[in-house]
Parts: C-alpha cells; structure tokens; sequence
C-alpha cells in the first residue's frame, strides 16, 4: 500500500496561508483538536509549501505572533512511497504527521493515524500482540496535581498525555495535550499577571508560574487553569491487555478517537500502548 492510497488529499487538508498570525493555527487545534497543521504561500503558479505548525510550537513559543516565525521543517514524503516506509520515517523523525509534497506543492498528508486506520482496515499486517509493542514507562501525575504543573510534565516527559493516579497509586483517569489544549488560551504578555501565588513554604511552588484571577499564568504566556487535573481528566479509560493485537487495538482507537491506552496485566497497570508504537509493528518487518 502507498500513500497515495492512505493519505488525505490536499483538497481535504486544512491549511493556513502566509503571512498569518498565531490565532489562525490556535483554531484548528483548539477546535480540530490538531497536532500539528501545514502552512502554504500562495504564488503566481500555484500555492507553494513551506512548513508546518505544531500544538508544541505554540505553546513553546507564545512570544511569537507571526506564522513565519512558529512555522518548521518538518520531513516530507511523495505519493509513491510506501506506507511501510513512511511508517519508518514517522518512528525517525518523531513526526505525527508527513506533508505529501511534489515538485514543491502539497498534493496531501499522511498522518500517524492513517496508517492505523491502514492496519485497522487490513491493508497493513496488525497480527502482532501489543504486548510486544507496548512502553513499560508510563508517565504519570497526581489527581491533586495543578493543571499547569501537569503541563510542564507531559512537556517533560516528551509524551502526549499522563495517567492520573489516585491517593493509593491507583489509575483514576487520563489527562492529554489535546485536553490542556482546549483550556489553554495564548495571551499577550505579563504586565498584569500579578504576583507569585505561592510562598516559600507552599507544596506546589512552581518558578514560572504567576497569578492571574484564578489562574495560573507560565512565563511562557500561556494561561492554563490552575484547578487539579482530576477536574479535566477523562475518568471513564479504555484499556487494553497484552494479547490484543494491533489490529484490534488500531480498530479500538479509530472507534473511540483516542490516541495511547494503558495496558493492563488484571488490575495492574503495566505500560501504554500509543498509536505510533502500532507503526513500529510495520517499521520492523
């Protein structure tokens, strides 16, 4: 199978022109719930591609307003190559999502998630038990914990999400990116961000963190509520075991549109199985 059959066609690709400003890309991925969407330049003989912006880009890097400033390289693929291959690449590059490019014009994407839906489809082998597939390092936080201090560590931990333990250690609910994202609002600067909200002797003193309301604002000027996370995780988690194979846990993500889900051993939580460890079933054969 190639990505010409797997990817989105560039007619059905939300885009966003040069020049532009950082509220055009918070939309899509507050309201698309995007990891990351391309930017394009029209021009004389058609639109030309040029990079794209990333939910991370955003939240790194709030100072900037421009598009051309947030926008990155990012690795490109073409119609021809192999879903296979571009699986590989994706594992290599850490990229969620690969521009379909020719010739300079976007002509498509292909995402982390068409090629699940590939192995869910049967187009691509999914006979692997995830088990084998699945991180035994699974990122975690406390129920109590400050939304802006879960933040800092899902940005830490270099993973989309953190399973939210209770106050005997038991899994209690799961809290992603995409849900900070949809609380998350980029404001203009600190100049009325108050003072620091905690004392020396507070639990939670966090040294980027200022007051604002009932608000925590990160120097980074990103406002994320400061209540617990257990207000805005999703208690109700899906979970797999270790038997599964990656086809029917590619077929359990698609139907209940979520990205990673805890493996469990009984009632002991024992790894995670994200989507793109799906892709490292095909990278490897």
């Amino acid at each position: 199978m190639n990505v010409a059959d797997a990817m989105t066609p560039r007619a059905d690709v939300v885009t966003v022109e040069l020049p532009g400003t950082r509220d055009d890309i918070l939309e899509y991925l507050q309201e698309r719930a995007f990891s990351s969407v391309p930017v394009v330049k029209p021009a004389d003989d058609g639109e030309q591609y040029r990079g794209l912006i990333s939910r991370d880009d955003l939240i790194e890097r709030p100072e900037e307003d421009q598009l051309a400033m947030l926008m990155r390289d990012a690795p490109t693929t073409t119609t021809d190559t192999s879903v296979r291959e571009v699986a590989a690449l994706m594992l290599r590059e850490d990229a969620r999502r690969v521009p379909v490019v020719e010739d300079g014009r976007l002509e498509g994407i292909v995402t982390v998630t068409d090629v699940v839906r590939a192995i869910a489809d049967g187009e691509e082998d999914g006979d692997t038990e995830v088990g084998g597939l699945a991180r035994r390092d699974v990122n975690t936080t406390y129920a109590g914990t400050p939304l802006t201090v879960t933040e800092r560590e899902i940005s830490y931990a270099n993973v989309p999400y953190s399973v939210v333990l209770g106050d005997t250690g038991e899994m209690v609910g799961i809290v992603t990116e995409v849900d900070i994202i949809e609380v998350a609002r980029v404001v203009e600067g600190e100049a009325n961000t108050g003072d620091s909200i905690a004392d020396d002797d507070e639990n939670w003193k966090w040294e980027s963190i200022k007051a604002t309301g009932s608000r925590y604002l990160p120097t980074r000027n990103v406002e994320i509520p400061a209540e617990p996370v257990e207000s805005f995780m999703t208690t109700d988690v899906l979970t797999v075991s270790k038997r599964r194979t990656a086809r029917e846990v590619a077929q359990t993500m698609l139907t209940n549109d979520v990205e990673q889900v805890p493996l469990m051993s009984g009632d002991e939580l024992v790894g995670m199985v994200r989507d793109v460890d799906l892709l490292s079933g095909l990278a490897d054969e």
